[in-house]
């Protein structure tokens, strides 16, 4: 009998036949679109929010956030006037289209999107992340509305920011508005968490405390997100916004917004 370990090949012959049968079983709907949910929004999917703090950066390096109290502060200052009444909103309105197939309700959510952000370094990092998520997603499989969107980003001119673009990919996977709306506000919660650990004297048991702090005010920005329609998007983060600005002309900068 042939050496299993002797030819690289260590899997048990009972494990083989149990990965041959539950490969074929079709998962629910629900389990599905929570796995996609978990992929998508897993700190390790190569959207490159890694590289953004998103103008904490400047208010670290101006002394005016040290602490983890100083990042609660920013982090509901971000999610109240920006993330939550924007970005979640605009990801809620992209699911809901995306599910129904919509792709001409979608390009007009991005471009509304593109509109409100008028910091540069934002706008950019949005739309970064968004072409990243909409290449890997088209990637995995094939879904003709998420081919055009990438064919309608990478030819078209369409901006793909972040946030439709994670609507897009969540919706078509039968998340719920609200579940994708709460979804983006935690990640970008936790880009910001993980951007604060490396520009603050913070543990990392700290950073999940803050973390895990936020979740009743993701709860509910993310309810109002799935109520909103095109017309109540807002945004109004001015001393944000001014970071933003004054990040780019920073003599050391350790992120790209």
């Amino acid at each position: 009998m042939t050496d299993p370990v002797s030819t690289g090949d260590v899997t048990p012959l009972t494990d083989r036949r149990r990965i041959a049968h539950t490969s074929d079983v079709a998962l629910p709907p629900a389990i599905d679109g929570l796995l996609a949910l978990l992929q998508f929004s897993d700190g390790l999917f190569p959207s490159g929010a890694f590289v953004h703090s998103l103008g904490l950066e400047t208010y670290v390096q101006a002394g005016q956030v040290r602490d983890g109290a100083g990042l609660g502060v920013f982090l509901a200052a971000y999610l109240e006037g920006s993330a939550g009444p924007c970005d979640a909103a605009a990801a809620a309105l992209a699911a809901r289209a995306a599910a129904d197939g919509g792709l001409g309700a979608w390009k007009e959510i991005d471009a509304r999107l593109d509109a409100m952000k008028c910091v540069p370094e934002f706008r950019a990092a949005s739309r970064q992340m968004g072409r990243q998520t909409i290449r890997a997603a088209a990637a995995l499989g094939s879904d003709p509305m998420l081919d055009a969107l990438e064919d309608a980003i990478e030819t078209s001119g369409t901006p793909g920011h972040h946030a439709v673009i994670f609507g897009a990919v969540t919706g078509r996977a039968g998340v719920a508005p609200v579940v994708a709306a709460a979804a983006f506000l935690h990640g970008v919660t936790a880009q910001l968490a993980n951007a604060a650990l490396r520009l603050l004297p913070l543990g990392q048991i700290e950073g999940q405390r803050i973390l895990a702090s936020m979740r009743p005010r993701i709860a509910a920005l993310a309810a109002r997100a799935a109520r909103a329609e095109l017309d109540d998007l807002w945004s109004f983060t001015p001393g944000i916004e001014r970071a933003g600005l004054v990040h780019a002309g920073l003599e050391a900068r350790l992120f790209r917004s």
